[in-house]
């Protein structure tokens, strides 16, 4: 059974996976426990052979290192993933997340939706700007990766960046470095250059490493991979400058004389690489060089970049801050450290304790840590659960003794309720009879008011006394509504009845007319003051609305002058709402 108090870490390189096992010091530092390297064997450019490679080392070191069912976190290299540096306007803190999402999908070649990405913020916080490392990588291409390491029963605790692990590992080890440094990581497949200036950090990656020194090896030996390999483990060192003596061995000196070419291809791109930093990124030149992974062990190496840079050159060692255990060989730690930079950056993640916490999550990771935030809440709904149905069991029956005694209660209440229903409802058809009487009341009085109305306005429309009303009746359809003296109570229909079928007439609406006659008298105006009188009342809209244009006042115009006084009628359509005399 592992033990609880200590970590294990793994770093997924391009031709050799390690892994490592790590505790704690009393004081807070790290403790190396163990410590185990697989070779894989074969070109690491031939991306098809590289995931069953990783499949048997991760074997090895899982048997070796006892890590099945164990956490670890591992590292995957630099040239994998997509890394890029970002410089952020100034932002309100509650927007980063929105922010930094909108410069991946600027930046990020892929779409967003296939990548798994996560950022960190850089150096201190300025009021200018803020500086940003994204870093993605096809979720694919993780997860693939990422099985491997699952498929050997390996718990997956974090995914980190290999450069950013070596730069966590650089702060660690040494802290008094205070000085602008570059810290070179020479890989297999690829060179990382990590720039560090105090908290910042900057990383490139070179894909120019220890397989392209042995390819050109085979290419001019005429040789396999594997074999020019093995010479250039075995043989291989950095030529110097200048002139110098050749060796005696043609096969080394040859394979020297490759080493040198190719590391000057590497020179100059890391040259390029400190002018792009100093002139994009702000950054200062280095003062100081380290370098580390498996290419830092290689004869005379040391000797090339101090000769190109002129800058003092040391071989990094990620050990000089961490203990070791007092069962591991220090000669065979101290020899393998340059390739342990990973390792202890690795560690201080799962210790807490690391200055840059970018993190990729797989999938499947993704998957088992929402799983596992949501595992509490789901025992403590289950259990809240069981406890609601254990309290409603007792609850139960003496709820129902209640329900039983309320339900008597309520069956005696209804009944007496179903007798006030009846006596209501009798109360409420006695209220619509009186409703109903009510009414005719109240149209007899509305009616009433109607007639005094109407009948002031006929009496306020006079203007002098120059004319008068001798009759007034109300027509419907044009026949008189009020029985004359003359017909002995009849209605007789008048000239302007309308004509047709009884039955037709029952079909249409009746209509309402007010016929008024009188007399006038001789004036200065004469007819005038009919037509006046006329214009005056059809303008009352409150009783009359408009009559035909057609429609005018009948007007005696023949006035002799022996008489007092001549005729006059018209009529007026009556207002139908105001019509009351029929109720």
């Amino acid at each position: 059974m592992a033990d609880s108090s200590t970590f294990a870490v793994l770093n997924l390189g391009s031709q050799r996976v390690s892994g490592a096992v790590f505790g704690k010091t009393r004081s807070g530092g790290l403790v190396l426990k163990q410590v185990e390297f697989a070779e894989m064997f074969g070109d690491p450019s031939v991306d098809a052979t590289r995931l069953p490679q990783m499949r048997v080392a991760l074997l090895e070191l899982t048997e070796k290192l006892r890590l099945k069912g164990r956490s670890v976190w591992y590292s995957i290299a630099g040239h994998v993933v997509f890394t890029r540096f970002v410089k952020l306007p100034p932002f309100q803190d509650d927007k980063a997340d929105q922010i930094v999402e909108f410069e991946a999908r600027q930046n990020v070649p892929f779409p967003i939706n296939e990548v798994i990405w996560d950022y960190e913020f850089i150096g201190e916080k300025v009021a200018t700007d803020r500086e940003v490392a994204l870093v993605a990588i096809k979720a694919d291409a993780l997860n693939d990766i990422n099985d491997q390491i699952e498929d050997n029963g390996i718990k997956v605790a974090g995914v980190d960046l290999a450069p950013l692990a070596a730069f966590n590992a650089f702060r660690y080890s040494y802290p008094d470095v205070a000085e602008p440094t570059l810290l070179i990581d020479l890989g297999s497949k690829s060179t990382n250059l990590i720039f560090i200036e105090g908290d910042r950090v900057f990383t490139r990656n070179i894909l120019v490493g220890g397989c392209t020194v042995t390819g050109n090896i085979a290419k001019e030996l005429s040789v396999n991979f594997g074999e020019a390999e093995d010479q250039k483990r075995s043989k291989g060192y950095v030529a110097p400058g200048g002139a110098y003596e050749a060796h005696e061995d043609e096969t080394m000196d040859a394979i020297s004389k490759i080493m040198r070419n190719t590391l000057s291809r590497l020179h100059g791109e890391i040259v390029r690489t400190i002018n792009y930093y100093r002139s994009q990124q702000g950054g200062s030149p280095p003062r100081r060089i380290f370098l580390c992974g498996g290419g830092a062990q290689t004869a005379m190496v040391t000797d090339f970049f101090t000769e190109k840079f002129n800058l003092p050159v040391e071989v990094f060692n990620p050990m000089r801050g961490v203990a070791l255990d007092s069962r591991l060989d220090s000669a065979s730690v101290d020899s393998n450290a340059p390739s342990m930079a990973e390792l202890v950056g690795l560690a201080l993640r799962h210790a807490g304790s690391a200055p840059v916490e970018v993190e990729l999550i797989p999938d499947t990771v993704a998957h088992s840590r929402d799983s596992a935030r949501r595992a509490p809440f789901l025992v403590m709904a289950a259990a809240c659960l069981f406890a609601v149905l254990a309290l409603g069991g007792f609850y139960y029956q003496h709820s129902a003794e209640l329900v039983r005694a309320k339900l008597s209660t309520l069956s005696r209440d209804s009944t007496e309720m179903k007798k006030q229903d009846t006596a209501l409802k009798k109360l409420d058809q006695e209220l619509t009879i009186l409703k109903a009487q009510s009414a005719q009341l109240e149209d007899a009085v509305k009616s009433r008011g109607y007639w005094n109305h109407l009948l002031a306005l006929l009496n306020n429309k006079f203007v002098n006394d120059y004319v008068w009303l001798t009759q007034m009746e109300v027509l419907k359809d044009g026949s008189s509504i009020t029985p004359l003296l003359s017909t002995g109570g009849a209605l007789k229909p008048s000239s302007a009845a309308v004509t047709g079928s009884t039955a037709a007439k029952a079909k249409t609406e009746p209509h309402y007319e007010l016929r008024l006659q009188g007399l006038y008298r001789k004036n200065d105006q004469q007819q005038q003051v009919v037509y006046k009188y006329y214009e005056d009342l059809k303008a009352s809209s409150e009783f009359f609305t408009l009559p035909p244009p057609e429609q005018k006042p009948s007007v005696e115009t023949d006035i002799e002058d022996a008489r007092y006084a001549s005729k006059y009628n018209f009529r007026l359509p009556l207002v139908k709402d105001s019509m009351k005399f029929e109720k």
